[in-house]
């Protein structure tokens, strides 16, 4: 099979921890792309959080953001898919955070993270992203528009999954939620993820999805791994997205996409 697209999260993915790029994998994606193979970033970051790292790859096709909620181009800014959530869902989840003592980022489409306010858990994840949380104070009054999504930050990982289920139940039929970091629970529009925007680039590149190459790690990953021709797992993944894997590769403190790259496309 000849692949033409690559579609790579980022975190977890294409770097580790440390949120560095390495020489090597930037060099990798460069011969991949040279052989003609269409790159992409599939992130549940921000548009403007995930440019920098596109533009360090140089990637070629356009970006997957917001766990799939947004497609767009950022050689020419062509929003070619955008979906977020309804803002009395919003509000809705807003109360239920309140109530539970739990800090909450809200995403709008200018690419920042709101909070109600700097907690430890907002250290947390600015040290985690390399990302900004702004503080705004009551979070009801603040938000006027639909959000892109949220992340809600736990102080325990251990408590990640019991809250996506319970919030599964609660919210069912109206919105989804997935873990994307051991302490994160995103909240997504039920349509969303990034195998749903996998599909939806391939078919805008006018290329079948059997073509494309999905690469993944956590629990987020786990659409773009099954929908894609070959879905792979890096070494380090979550049992769910192994279990749904074609091939597993090296964990990416190992630099496993290179593998991938080397084995699919350049062999």
């Amino acid at each position: 099979m000849k692949y033409k697209l690559i579609a790579a999260d980022l975190d977890g993915t294409l770097m580790a921890r440390d949120a560095v790029l390495s020489p090597k994998v930037k060099d990798a994606v460069r011969r991949a792309m040279e052989k003609g193979v269409r790159f992409t970033i599939a992130t549940g970051r921000a548009f403007g959080s995930a440019l920098p790292f596109a533009q360090e790859l140089g990637v070629n096709a356009p970006l997957i953001c917001y766990q799939g909620g947004l497609i767009k181009d950022h050689l020419n800014g062509r929003v070619i898919y955008k979906q977020s959530l309804p803002l009395p869902l919003a509000q809705e989840l807003i109360r239920f955070t309140r109530q539970r003592g739990l800090h909450l980022n809200v995403y709008v489409d200018d690419g920042r993270a709101y909070a109600e306010r700097m907690t430890p858990e907002a250290r947390y994840y600015t040290r985690i992203a390399k990302a900004a949380v702004y503080p705004v104070g009551d979070m009801l009054a603040f938000l006027d528009r639909d959000p892109m999504k949220f992340i809600i930050v736990l102080s325990d990982e251990g408590a990640t999954k019991p809250l996506i289920a319970e919030l599964g139940a609660l919210f069912s039929g109206r919105m989804r939620f997935v873990r994307s970091y051991p302490r994160f629970a995103e909240g997504i529009p039920l349509d969303v993820s990034k195998g749903h925007a996998l599909a939806r680039l391939a078919d805008h590149l006018g290329l079948p999805l059997g073509e494309t190459i999905g690469i993944g790690d956590n629990d987020n990953d786990l659409e773009l791994v099954e929908w894609a021709g070959l879905g792979v797992a890096m070494g380090n993944a979550s049992p769910a997205v192994k279990a749904a894997a074609d091939y597993i590769a090296p964990p990416v403190d190992e630099e496993g996409v290179i593998e991938v790259i080397e084995r699919f496309i350049l062999s």
